[in-house]
């Protein structure tokens, strides 16, 4: 699958390098970190890293704030705070009508795809909601802080530019402070590809430490790509993750919107089985029983979710109307699928309950 336009986060670029935003109020009107900020963009020059960030929300009006950062990733959805009476300090915003909440990001670069282009250095956050207020923020180096890794296609991937997302760009948002999410994945990707790219698998591999999830995801790609290889390019990628002390999860793929005429998605197109017979869902599911890996059957809830909305209903997921594309999702529909995945992380003991957001 291709690679869309970039479309490139603006970001102010500030005269003083910050490794982290001082917790005491600097010279914006006594707002803690907003020197570093616009009315709708924060600039941070951190290396790159895992990131803590601390946001006070709210004002003397009632507000509604979301924030995303680096390539369109959604860090943190549109969160209502009620008027309050003034500007609080970090620690005591619940006394002033604002509210506090915390998240942790994940600074690299290239900071979207792989092998897509470096972006923009350091840390950039957009303020964005139906009614957006920020009254302060705080960066700090995460300590000790989970990493969730993504292995995937164009369907996982921090897609660049609208209307395009992939449901790894929109994990975030559901994960709290201490868990992060680090989306390798990359269009185009087969798990052939993915492991002779070494700027993929080589690249992420050393990456991974102990305690670490890794979720694979790769299928839609693998077009020509055999049963037997299939299978130990899998199995590949799930001994390399544990020889870091990793945890493998293995994904099975987000279903295509193709009906049948009955409204039903039971053929083929839809639920990713190949040119050659190779039914990508069933090998998943059979490598994850096979090596006693956890498996999120994304391919039965997609396909569930999907048919329940019908033909007409389920466009909205897609981006049927927007380019004749029935593979790639929208903000919607990346945004649906992701909570899936949050789900599936929460039922499954492999993130705690009180590091999601639900919702």
């Amino acid at each position: 699958m291709r690679r869309f336009n970039m479309a490139v986060l603006a970001a102010v670029t500030l005269s003083t390098a910050l490794s982290a935003v001082p917790a005491h109020a600097d010279e914006a009107g006594g707002r803690p970190g907003l020197a570093q900020c616009t009315a709708d963009a924060c600039h941070f020059d951190v290396p790159p890293g895992t990131y803590d960030v601390q946001v006070v929300l709210g004002g003397k009006a009632a507000s509604a704030t979301s924030i995303s950062g680096e390539t369109r990733r959604s860090l943190l959805p549109e969160t209502a705070a009620p008027a309050g009476m003034g500007v609080p300090p970090l620690e005591r915003s619940r006394e002033w009508g604002s509210v506090t909440r915390s998240f942790t990001v994940n600074v690299r670069t290239p900071e979207g795809e792989p092998t897509g282009p470096d972006g923009t250095p350091g840390l950039d956050l957009r303020i964005g909601g139906s009614a957006p207020a920020l009254a302060g923020i705080k960066v700090t180096p995460a300590r000790h802080a989970r990493q969730i890794f993504l292995i995937g296609d164009s369907t996982v991937c921090d897609q660049p530019g609208d209307p395009y997302s992939g449901w790894g760009q929109q994990l975030p948002q559901y994960l709290g402070k201490g868990v992060s999410v680090a989306n390798y994945a990359d269009s185009g990707e087969s798990t052939v590809t993915f492991l002779g790219n070494p700027r993929l698998w080589a690249t992420v591999r050393p990456l991974i430490r102990p305690g670490d999830l890794v979720l694979v995801q790769l299928a839609h790609n693998d077009k020509t790509t055999d049963e037997a290889t299939y299978r130990a390019n899998l199995e590949t990628l799930v001994a390399g993750v544990r020889e870091r002390g990793g945890q493998p999860v293995l994904v099975t793929p987000i279903v295509r919107r193709w009906f049948n005429t009955d409204g039903t998605l039971n053929n083929g197109t839809a639920l990713l089985v190949n040119g050659l017979g190779v039914d990508h869902p069933a090998v998943t599911r059979s490598v994850a029983a096979a090596q006693d890996v956890p498996l999120i059957d994304l391919t039965a809830k997609t396909k569930a979710l999907v048919e329940s909305l019908g033909v007409e209903g389920s466009k909205a997921l897609y981006l049927t109307n927007e380019a004749r594309d029935n593979t790639h999702t929208s903000v919607r529909g990346a945004t649906a699928y992701a909570g899936l995945v949050r789900d599936e992380l929460v039922t499954r003991h492999l993130v705690p309950k009180g590091k999601v957001r639900v919702g």
